[in-house]
């Protein structure tokens, strides 16, 4: 099976949707040796940008680069507005797959049509996104999911926004969800750690409850004043709160709370970490005391699986796919509670039974999650892809 998956969400700053597509193509090769007569796939990667190039580094080098400068803004325009031109005439090859990893539609002259959708909250709320996905998704997505020959979701959550929301038969969706990163679990809670955030400072992130839990903490530090009360009915009776670190590409959205942490009460204790590179990626995690995840929706959420791995204690938001993630294995709480989510905070870090609880259950819960399963789970989204093309195909209906 000739497989083209488009790895443009990968390209620069992987997070997210570019870490998923890395990690996927990486199961995938794994899955599909590069010699041996039982290989499922030939795999090849798309590119498109003036100024990046594509270098595939050595984990997924047995996949063939196809790279073409094309402003990624020209290349969507022309993809999502006037579906042209085929990504075959772009890739010079033909492909049994094309593979799209985001909800809307690669166009194909002869391919199985398949598309990734992480989530659906920017039909929700679009004022929470920007660029191609504010003006193209909210209008299209729905009509390319129903076109598409397949839909790869990350989460049971997604998979049911998609057939409530979409109006996809549930039978054309395939739950395939990222895998734990091989980590050891650290040995021990670091005592001096900090509390970290780690994802796109971008508005459905909730970074603003976070701030705020998180003054109300330090507030309870004082001496019977009404703030330090207001923060010990929150929950924190520690001496010391650890410091917050926010690690993350910055967006022109989160310029509001990143001017927040100069200024008094977060300056000196709550910090901007920036862009962490997936090399540093685990020594960011074993320094932290506990990941707090407050997102309005996430459909998935791969930093409290990470974080899990190692054994980091995680509080997270009640909403989208992260109570399914996470399981027992942590403290829910609602977003917009900034109370909550102080009280939660305070608990992890004052009672040792509790994070020691939450370490070992996260341990166990992240081993839940194989990228092996995943490899496996997809390459069966493909098959029943093909089939399904094949079928329409039979019936008259080809490709736009």
């Amino acid at each position: 099976m000739r497989v083209l998956i488009d790895y443009r969400s990968a390209l620069r700053g992987r997070s997210g949707a570019g870490e998923y597509a890395h990690q996927l193509i990486r199961a995938l090769l794994v899955a599909s040796p590069a010699r041996g007569e039982n290989r499922p796939i030939d795999l090849s990667l798309f590119s498109s940008s003036w100024r990046d190039r594509l270098h595939l580094p050595p984990e997924i080098s047995g996949a063939t680069p196809i790279d073409r400068r094309v402003p990624v803004a020209l290349l969507n325009f022309a993809w999502h507005r006037l579906e042209w031109p085929p990504v075959e005439w772009l890739a010079r090859g033909s492909f049994d797959i094309a593979h799209s990893m985001h909800p809307l539609l690669m166009p194909t002259r002869k391919a199985a049509r398949v598309v990734t959708i992480h989530d659906l909250n920017f039909l929700t709320h679009p004022e929470r996104t920007r660029a191609e996905v504010r003006r193209d998704y909210p209008r299209l997505a729905g009509d390319h999911a129903h076109r598409a020959d397949g839909i790869v979701v990350s989460s049971r959550f997604t998979a049911g926004e998609v057939e409530r929301r979409l109006q996809v038969p549930s039978d054309r969706i395939s739950i395939c969800s990222p895998g734990a990163p091989d980590w050891t679990p650290r040995s021990s809670q670091p005592r001096d750690g900090y509390i970290l955030f780690l994802g796109t400072l971008e508005p459905r992130k909730n970074l603003g409850t976070l701030l705020d839990a998180y003054e109300r903490l330090i507030a309870g530090q004082g001496r019977g004043d009404r703030s330090a009360r207001a923060a010990r009915r929150a929950g924190s009776t520690c001496a010391t709160i650890p410091d917050l670190v926010l690690a993350g590409q910055a967006t022109p959205e989160s310029q509001p709370w990143l001017d927040r942490l100069s200024r008094a009460p977060l300056a000196g204790r709550a910090r901007h970490l920036g862009y962490v590179d997936p090399a540093n990626l685990k020594r960011v995690y074993e320094g932290a005391r506990l990941l707090v995840q407050p997102s309005f929706e996430e459909g998935f959420g791969i930093p409290v699986l990470e974080a899990m791995t190692l054994g980091v204690p995680v509080v997270a938001a009640n909403r989208g796919a992260l109570p399914e993630v996470l399981g027992d294995a942590g403290l829910l709480v609602e977003p917009e509670d900034a109370d909550g989510m102080a009280a939660a905070i305070g608990r992890i870090i004052d009672e040792d039974g509790l994070a020691e609880s939450c370490a070992v259950k996260g341990v166990v819960q992240s081993r839940r999650y194989q990228w092996s399963a995943t490899a496996i789970q997809v390459l069966e989204a493909y098959r029943l892809a093909v089939a399904r093309q094949k079928e329409g195909s039979d019936r008259g209906l080809t490709p736009v």
